[in-house]
């Protein structure tokens, strides 16, 4: 079986899918079902939640690109703007770096789910196997693990 592909365009930061050959473009048929508490998930559960996953993908690239500038370099030219001035544009900045830190993690993580759902792996534990709670999934589609070892790692 051929995956399918995810790419990240940096320029607009979109998730794109390339074509997998055993499916018709657009369909929402998927090469292997999900089981989630002993029962595999439906094709109709695994589009939506594909469709909130590359959702939740593009709101992120959106306020991404939004909050380019406020990550710029800070100007440190001391005619223009005082030094407390400075001082907090600085901690902005940081601020802004961190944010955008924590996007790409959470981008990485909607990447690796989608990938689950094409692989036939969504729903499954990636540590033990066990099938993940639906309301789990439901609550946060990108979660890789169970809440058994969730706690585990907490």
């Amino acid at each position: 079986m051929v995956p399918l592909i995810y790419s990240v365009s940096p320029a607009i930061r979109k998730i794109t899918v390339a074509h997998h050959p055993t499916l018709a473009p657009n369909s929402t048929a998927h090469p292997i079902g999900a089981k989630t508490n002993g029962m595999a998930l439906s094709k109709a559960q695994l589009s939506k939640f594909e469709k909130q996953l590359i959702a939740l993908g593009d709101e992120l690239a959106a306020v991404s690109s939004i909050s380019a500038d406020s990550r710029k370099p800070v100007q440190l030219d001391q005619t223009s703007v005082g030094r407390l001035s400075r001082m907090d544009a600085i901690q902005g900045q940081a601020m802004q770096l961190e944010t955008e830190r924590r996007r790409a993690v959470e981008q990485q993580r909607i990447e690796a789910a989608l990938m689950r759902i094409h692989d036939g792996d969504f729903g499954d534990c990636t540590e033990c196997g066990e099938d993940i709670a639906l309301k789990r999934l439901q609550y946060d589609p990108t979660v890789p693990t169970c809440i058994d070892c969730q706690r585990a790692r907490d």
